[in-house]
């Protein structure tokens, strides 16, 4: 690689709970029922995003993979449930599942991270952070009347727990079919 590439990276928790994935897939598909224009996520895309870094020089993510190791953590369950919108029901331009528990945890992490980051030179984030598992983005106002019925009627869908065993940093090839993830680096629970 040359010193000159460049990599869009973010840092995130996996879904490795195939019930939970199973679950998320059937809101997901309910969604498209709308017939609105809609940009599904695909299932091995799922993920909680902790944080998006963006784009950075190639030398930067061996850094911040070093500093990834000083997170320390226990493995923690998390819940998975209701669907929620950014940035609002009248204007969704994101469907997303939420998390109903281990908020705190999570929260906990990305804290950390955030000052780990800025020790790396990367400016905080501009969000506040909110732990979500995106299912679709709204590319057009088509049918929204009959999207915002579904995610009226599944707003409160439970999709289970998956344990939050490790982080990893991950990088994001952007095609014209989506997006491309694959792990640079990840930390692993203690215990």
């Amino acid at each position: 690689m040359s010193s000159r590439e460049q990599l869009r990276v973010f840092i995130a928790v996996d879904i490795n709970n195939e019930d939970v994935l199973n679950k998320l897939e059937k809101a997901r598909d309910l969604l498209l029922e709308s017939k609105a224009d809609l940009k599904p996520v695909s299932r091995e895309n799922m993920h909680i995003t902790i944080r998006f870094i963006g784009t950075i020089p190639f030398e930067k993510v061996n850094e911040i993979c070093t500093l990834l190791e000083k997170i320390r953590f226990k493995p923690f369950k998390i819940m998975i449930k209701g669907i929620g919108v950014f940035p609002n029901i009248s204007r969704p331009r994101v469907i997303w599942a939420g998390v109903s528990e281990g908020v705190e945890e999570l929260s906990r992490i990305h804290d950390e991270i955030e000052k780990l980051l800025r020790k790396a030179g990367i400016p905080p984030a501009r969000e506040k952070f909110i732990p979500h598992i995106t299912l679709a983005r709204v590319k057009s106002g088509r049918n929204r009347q009959s999207l915002v019925k579904i995610i009226t009627s599944i707003a409160d869908m439970d999709f289970g727990e998956t344990v939050v065993d490790r982080i990893v940093l991950k990088k994001s090839i952007l095609t014209p079919y989506g997006p491309i993830y694959s792990d640079i680096c990840s930390v692993r629970a203690e215990g």
